[in-house]
């Protein structure tokens, strides 16, 4: 059995690798908890809980000399000497920006998982501690410019006058600035956005945000190949400039979330934007650490200009909802550990044949393994070849139109057979069957794929008026129709308790393991 330790972050970081809730998960995968003394302090989790949870409370070097440690920030020269040859650390590495760590971590022989590089892919989501983090800095950004703001973000009528709403412009609509929109707009704020990545528009709309476009005349939009932002063409960044200097010189609060994987962060707004904005107005650069979307913010700083604008350029915004942000970053790291646990054994077993493991792994047997092969993954929808669509044969055509002309003219026609020559009352059930069949065919055919879920309902229902309708006939002293309606009860009921069956394995798709 494994021991994991859960250390104490360096002063400044109020974050812990894990709460006392997800460390009795981590104990139920079979490892052996120890918890260094005060380590939740600052996020509101004192020892007692951690005890609760099934782990031990130990001093700083016991926790650093455990086969596996969990931390948030990256470790010091002096923590790396903690560790002992052969020790797996998992926390936030920044592996693209931190050679000499890397070199340091394997050169002590520790394996090392980098947290902030899963792969942004489907199953790997849970595990996505940058997108967890940005979720939190982006609503934070909204909460700490709502301090900063002299006035009411909604607008108001009251007896001492009309109260205008604010106008908030958020740059970049990826994990950030989508929390930031929705917390803007739920707060009454006139909310409106830019991105370079079209396919986002919709998502803006969806939370109460305008979406603005950067129109650039001849110019193909390029579609995100990975759900990240890519740098963009000159001509786009001329019109873009311009966009954010008549935004700036409108808009009360700007909210900057822009970033480039592996790059610097790209300047949005200038010092000739941020002098035209009107005083009291609030910019929060969450690009700051990454040298800023806008001239003249600070790193971890709060600065005030010349004509009395607030820039904010803390790069702690996540660490200052410490106990949310712990408790998501505690699942992030169980969801790995879970991963990395096949067996429940307490054992931790790294596959370097899986693209997550693969991709998190920066350090192993005194090697650095960073970077990673490239995992394929795209957003944007492929592009068919087309040398290989010229050389690929035709497909098959489908009905041609007089074809199905002709089937039509020859089932109206059965049909009127049918009513002239079939006794009573047979030719006006077999017409409403007719017509019945047709309807349902055009309705239930178009109907989107987000409502089938509400639509098997509506045929359950269709489906429970078939049984009593058939159970009535089945009396009928005629085999015939006995026949015919016990088939009726036996096909409807299937699809009466299937349609259950499936929905029930839908709904608990959406409950925890251990909901009753």
């Amino acid at each position: 059995m494994a021991r994991i330790g859960i250390v104490r972050e360096r002063p400044g970081e109020t974050r812990v690798a894990a709460s006392p809730t997800t460390v009795g998960k981590i104990g139920a995968l079979g490892y052996d908890v120890v918890v260094e003394t005060g380590a939740g302090a600052a996020s509101s989790f004192p020892d007692a809980a951690y005890t609760a949870a099934g782990a031990t409370i130990a001093t700083r070097d016991e926790a650093w000399a455990t086969d596996v440690v969990l931390s948030v920030a990256a470790p010091t020269d002096a923590e790396i000497a903690l560790l002992h040859p052969g020790a797996t650390l998992i926390g936030i590495l920044s592996p693209a920006l931190s050679p000499d760590l890397l070199a340091a971590l394997a050169a002590r022989g520790v394996t090392a998982l980098a947290m902030d590089a899963v792969p942004r892919i489907s199953r790997a989501q849970s595990m996505d501690v940058l997108s967890s983090m940005a979720n939190i800095a982006g609503y934070r950004a909204v909460v700490e410019a709502a301090n900063e703001f002299g006035r009411f973000f909604t607008g108001q009528v009251t007896a001492a006058g009309k109260v205008p709403p604010a106008k908030v412009l958020v740059a970049g609509a990826g994990v950030a600035g989508l929390a930031a929109i929705g917390a803007a707009s739920s707060l009454g704020a006139i909310v409106r956005a830019t991105d370079p990545r079209p396919e986002v528009a919709d998502q803006v709309a969806s939370i109460g945000g305008a979406y603005l476009e950067v129109v650039v005349p001849d110019e193909q939009k390029e579609v995100s190949a990975d759900g990240y932002a890519k740098a963009t063409s000159a001509a786009y960044d001329a019109a873009a400039a311009k966009l954010y200097s008549d935004q700036a010189a409108d808009v009360d609060i700007v909210i900057t979330t822009a970033l480039i994987p592996g790059r610097a962060a790209p300047r949005l707004l200038t010092a000739a934007d941020v002098a035209a904005m009107k005083p009291g107005s609030v910019i929060v650069d969450m690009a700051a650490g990454h040298g800023g979307n806008v001239e003249g913010s600070v790193a971890g700083e709060r600065v005030v200009t010349a004509n009395g604008v607030v820039i904010l350029g803390y790069t702690d915004l996540a660490g200052r909802l410490p106990q949310q942000a712990s408790q998501l970053y505690g699942t992030n790291l169980l969801n790995l550990l879970t991963l990395l646990t096949p067996g429940k054994d307490g054992t931790l077993t790294i596959d370097d044949g899986d693209v997550v493991q693969r991709a998190v792994t920066v350090t192993r047997d005194g090697a650095v393994t960073w970077p990673p092969p490239p995992v394929q993954v795209s957003a944007a929808p492929t592009t068919p070849n087309t040398d290989a669509a010229a050389s690929a044969p035709a497909p098959k055509k489908g009905m041609s139109a007089s074809a199905k002309a002709a089937l039509i003219v020859a089932g109206i026609a059965a049909l009127f057979v049918v009513c002239a020559v079939a006794p009573a009352p047979l030719p006006q059930h077999f017409l409403v069957l007719t017509l019945s069949v047709v309807i349902g065919f055009y309705v239930i055919g178009k109907v989107a794929h987000a409502l089938h879920t509400p639509l098997m309902s509506v045929t359950n229902a269709i489906s429970g008026i078939i049984v009593v309708g058939a159970m009535s006939q089945i009396v009928v002293p005629n085999p015939v129709v006995q026949i015919l309606a016990g088939v009726a009860v036996l096909l409807a009921s299937i699809n009466i308790f299937g349609g259950f069956a499936v929905t029930r394995r839908m709904l608990a798709m959406f409950q925890k393991g251990n909901d009753k």
